[in-house]
């Protein structure tokens, strides 16, 4: 049996949630749960059990590819130290940087 990804656990959450919100009774949210993903019974309601605590669905990370860049030293050494400060990873301050450095360039065509 092979482990669910992040993106397959908050798909089923954001079902369970839906569901709950709909006004579905735990019953029968299972059951939609566990056939829409051949889930057990058990795992059905640890999905709808997560869901009543949430306010709002779960937002779906994007799917990430690795890539490899060279980068010069003292760019990297500010790198690591803002990556430590800010508490994001190394990844989401380039993904970060890249995002606002296209969109930028979008505008000025």
């Amino acid at each position: 049996m092979t482990r669910s990804t992040q993106a397959q656990k908050t798909e089923r959450l954001n079902l369970a949630h839906g569901l709950l919100a709909e006004g579905q009774s735990m019953t029968e949210a299972a059951t939609v749960l566990s056939r829409e993903f051949g889930l057990s019974r058990r795992q059905a309601y640890r999905y709808l059990q997560a869901a009543q605590d949430l306010d709002y669905p779960v937002i779906a990370p994007a799917a990430s590819i690795p890539v490899t860049l060279k980068i010069p030293n003292d760019i990297v050494s500010d790198l690591r130290a803002h990556a430590k400060t800010s508490g994001l990873t190394m990844g989401e301050i380039v993904a970060r940087a890249v995002s606002t450095f296209l969109s930028t360039a979008r505008k000025h065509g």
